[in-house]
């Protein structure tokens, strides 16, 4: 008892049913409090990428002093993250890592 899955002898174990995706509305919901007043945060709804970030605001963003976020987006093909980290090299790899999201997700669904 307490198990998700059920294996018996010879049988499959049960499917474990996929959690829905936050959405890009949902994150900025949850981090509202983060969100430089005035501005629509992340505009990125592809699950992967929300993900990602959710990860990396919960575990390393909102612990840093003064941290606050007012755009996340595409743009010419390009993700741009606007902080109050500025020009950091946290921006450019959240940025690195966002595009190779967005490829991936293109290349699986186009």
């Amino acid at each position: 008892m307490g198990s998700i899955c059920r294996l018996d002898k010879g049988s499959n174990p049960l499917p474990i049913p996929k959690l829905k995706s936050m959405t890009s509305f949902e994150f900025n919901k949850k981090y509202a409090d983060y969100l430089e007043e005035g501005h629509y945060g992340l505009a990125i709804n592809i699950p992967s990428v929300v993900e990602f970030l959710d990860e990396i605001f919960s575990k390393v963003l909102i612990h840093l002093p003064d941290f606050k976020y007012s755009q996340i987006k595409l743009k010419f093909n390009s993700s741009r993250v606007y902080t109050t980290l500025k020009h950091s090299a946290m921006t450019y790899w959240i940025e690195k890592e966002i595009n190779n999201l967005v490829k991936k997700y293109d290349d699986d669904n186009c």
